[in-house]
């Protein structure tokens, strides 16, 4: 079996790291950016070829026009399902339209305002054609809907998040603001799958020219509107106040131009160190598998702006759409997800007087262990849910959780006063936290992760990754608890053997097995043909390889039957 190790903390082995990992990009390395263009429009999709169909994972469409998954047609189709979905449910208000930087997104946002005006939809595009992070784009729906029951607004974001240059993206925001639950992009996916066999037979277009000026087109200032309400969510009086110098690495991505304006409007000694937009993104420094790639929470990728640690007080960085953060400190770094996870929620529900006594924090099946010791230390309630911010929506908003947080750094939290602020990620707010935290404690997340840890214990935490089919991430998906034997976990009696969240009761498609000092999930990719094992012990790293090892027979046997099948 092919193993890959992603490195989560120091000092945890790696495996098929790339020799070229955290340098800089070789020119050989950038994507041809006019072949890429050309490819989008010329290269049409057949859909004989199942992987070739538009197809909604965790959170939307994605692929390459090179791979003829990620073309016109897929995007006509899309936008034509979402009008269709939008008449279906009644939803007439404007659709709040955003991009971020990379090289397909451009003609993808043509292509979809072309059909939503040919359709008759109220559009707002961005005031000054810039780029729009996603939070931006929920933070918009939010603040349209408030208080409304009718005419509702939803919302569109051309963007694949962090993955390469060569990859585009495309996801619908409903009301609600966050991240479209299973059921709705199930039928906006299939409904598009219907257009591409048909040759895009149904689909309503109008010439871009057109679509500018049609009357249901309006330009919006997102920009000013969520910088405006950025002091609602975090104390910038405390940042501003401290005078601690901050470092931003926008990455290259959709929040480029909002970090200079949120200085300037609150006051902070704040250095974007890199402004530039380019959609090969040739500043960027190789990811682990020799991949550009904009992750925040990659060691390898993030190298510049970790070099420039002790030039900040705190510095930090967001992917493509700003919807991730990576916090970079002094004290130790780059900090892993779950530990800056960890900080934030111990932070907010002691720092924010006006929650409500009774709100919970949210995390998903595969975070950190160390979440739930800091929950039960600040004698909150756990909300364990499935992959996926989705799950998260409904208690951000109506306020039944403070703080939603991915391992794969994603999180949101609620404004100061206990109301939404939004419901997909957003990776802007937790990078001004972190400033926030350090202002206020004297001490950066690093330092207080370090304190937690002496605590609560000190947890190592792995992911592995490795190839899968189709047929074996779906009998991945469908393990249940009967399929497991053992009733030990690396020397530890197991507590809990899961195949539904704890939290809301949904399938987490796949298996979680806990003892005391230690766990293991295993479950397939929604985007990709792989499934992966996350792991964490609070014993060490010899534990976690027991664990790991013990996680990978019980995968294998599964994997082996649906072989045979």
């Amino acid at each position: 079996m092919y193993f890959v190790f992603r490195k989560s903390k120091p000092g945890v082995s790696e495996m098929n790291v790339s020799p070229l990992a955290g340098k800089p990009v070789a020119p050989s390395m950038l994507v041809d950016v006019p072949r890429l263009v050309t490819a989008y429009y010329s290269e049409i999709p057949d859909y004989t070829v199942p992987g070739e169909r538009v197809s909604f994972g965790t959170s939307g469409h994605r692929g390459s026009p090179f791979d003829k998954t990620f073309n016109e047609h897929h995007i006509l189709s899309v936008a034509q399902a979402v009008c269709l979905y939008r008449a279906r449910q009644g939803i007439n208000g404007p659709l709040f339209l955003g991009m971020d930087t990379h090289a397909v997104s451009t003609p993808a946002f043509v292509s979809v305002l072309e059909v939503l005006a040919a359709n008759g939809a109220q559009v707002m595009i961005p005031e000054r054609d810039e780029y729009t992070p996603t939070p931006v784009i929920s933070h918009a729906i939010l603040g349209y809907n408030r208080g409304r029951t009718a005419g509702l607004a939803d919302g569109i974001v051309i963007t694949p998040s962090h993955n390469p240059p060569d990859d585009g993206g495309i996801k619908y925001n409903p009301p609600s603001g966050g991240p479209a639950e299973p059921d709705v992009t199930g039928w906006i996916e299939s409904k598009a799958n219907e257009f591409l066999q048909n040759n895009l037979e149904g689909v309503e277009r109008i010439p871009y020219e057109k679509a500018l000026r049609a009357d249901t087109t309006h330009r919006h200032d997102y920009l000013d509107a969520y910088v405006s309400d950025l002091g609602n969510v975090i104390d910038m009086d405390a940042i501003r106040g401290s005078g601690i110098s901050l470092g931003v690495d926008p990455l290259g991505g959709a929040g480029v131009h909002y970090w200079q304006p949120i200085a300037e409007r609150y006051g902070l000694n704040l250095k974007v160190v890199n402004e530039t937009v380019d959609p090969t993104f040739r500043f960027m420094t190789v990811d682990w598998d020799r991949k550009i790639r904009m992750d925040p929470s990659s060691p390898y990728a993030m190298q510049s702006l970790i070099r420039l640690k002790d030039s900040f007080e705190i510095a930090f960085a967001c992917d493509t759409d700003h919807d991730r953060h990576g916090i970079v400190t002094k004290s130790a770094g780059l900090l892993p997800p779950n530990h800056y996870l960890s900080v934030m929620i111990f932070y907010l529900f002691q720092h924010r007087p006006e929650w409500a006594n009774g709100t919970a924090v949210g995390k998903t099946v595969v975070s950190s262990s160390m979440i739930d010791r800091v929950t039960a230390k600040i004698g909150r309630k756990l909300y364990e849910v499935p992959v996926g911010f989705k799950w998260f929506v409904e208690g951000l908003l109506d306020g039944s959780l403070g703080f939603g947080g991915e391992e794969s750094a994603g999180a949101s939290f609620l404004r100061r006063d206990g109301a939404v602020w939004t419901t997909d990620k957003d990776g802007i707010v937790p990078a001004l936290l972190s400033a926030e935290i350090t202002a206020r404690m004297g001490r950066d997340p690093g330092e207080i992760y370090r304190e937690l840890t002496r605590d609560l214990g000190d947890p190592v935490y792995d992911r592995i990754e490795a190839p899968a089919t189709p047929e074996q991430k779906k009998a991945l998906s469908r393990l249940s608890p009967e399929q497991v034997r053992s009733t030990e976990l690396a020397g530890e009696k197991i507590t809990a053997v899961l195949t539904k969240a704890p939290g809301n009761g949904s399938p987490i498609g796949g298996l979680k097995i806990s003892a005391e000092s230690g766990w293991f999930a295993a479950r397939p990719s929604g985007t990709e043909s792989i499934y992966k094992i996350y792991a964490e012990s609070f014993k060490g790293e010899e534990h976690l390889r027991r664990i790991q090892e013990e996680a990978q027979a019980i995968v294998d046997g599964v994997l082996g039957a649906a072989g045979k099948n």
